[in-house]
């Protein structure tokens, strides 16, 4: 795939400035990355904290027109494996934690924001925010369970080449998609998903419960079966891990 990398030292939000970049008709692959950045950003109003020059902040633009609307999880799924495949080349223990941050253990290494551009009833654009903590090594922001890659495996690592094995394997998974192998990405998605067997603590707006996956849909809703048999659905924001 014909990719083409935009390296910037500071902006407000890789996604932003993705967003107002003009077409490059010739590149499969847009790719915008930032030393730092000065409004980046998670799901929803969720803030996303980096010191200048430490971490991996990127944003990727494709263009999944054979992907459906309403199976545009899948977009999701293979940028999660492309992550996690990554960063089990440094340490075992990653996870996939629905719908799209790594985990390793109970930590939170990684996290993405996807925005799609849908015209004609089609999906015209996606753009993946992705924020890896890669060598900061002190967090001041509220954030529960922050933890970088350096941590884990006790040195620091060169962001460059960190990017390149993200972007090899992403055009993998990607190409997976395109040429129809639904299957076996959602397949590998299950198999990496955080707490996948066994019962965990979740929260409704009802209130607490224990449950255990069943699935994630290829719309995202992830499905889920309590200790009483009923099963669950969820979209995004509707439900959320109990971590302690």
């Amino acid at each position: 795939m014909k990719r083409t990398i935009i390296k910037l030292q500071e902006t407000d939000s890789t996604n932003k400035y993705l967003r107002g970049l003009q077409e490059e008709p010739s590149a499969d692959i847009t790719v915008v990355t930032a030393d730092y950045q000065t409004a980046g950003r998670g799901q929803g109003a969720n803030g996303w904290e980096s010191e200048a020059g430490k971490n991996l902040l990127f944003s990727l633009r494709i263009h999944p027109a054979m992907v459906s609307v309403s199976e545009q999880f899948l977009l999701s799924m293979a940028g999660g494996l492309a992550l996690h495949e990554t960063l089990q080349m440094y340490a075992d223990g990653f996870t996939l934690k629905w719908p799209n941050d790594v985990y390793w253990r109970d930590y939170k290494v990684s996290g993405t924001l996807i925005e799609t551009t849908v015209a004609h009833g089609g999906l015209q654009s996606c753009i993946f925010g992705v924020g890896i903590d890669v060598n900061q090594r002190t967090f001041h922001s509220d954030a529960p369970n922050p933890m970088s890659l350096c941590t884990i495996i006790g040195h620091e690592i060169d962001r460059e080449r960190l990017l390149e094995q993200v972007l090899i394997t992403f055009e993998k998974y990607y190409g997976m998609l395109c040429s129809g192998d639904y299957c076996t990405v959602i397949s590998l998605y299950h198999e990496a998903l955080y707490r996948k067997n066994g019962f965990y603590k979740y929260r409704d707006a009802e209130g607490s419960f224990e449950a255990e996956i069943v699935k994630v849909k290829p719309d995202g809703h992830l499905v889920l079966r309590d200790r009483q048999g009923m099963m669950r659905s969820y979209a995004f924001k509707e439900v959320e891990f109990i971590l302690n």
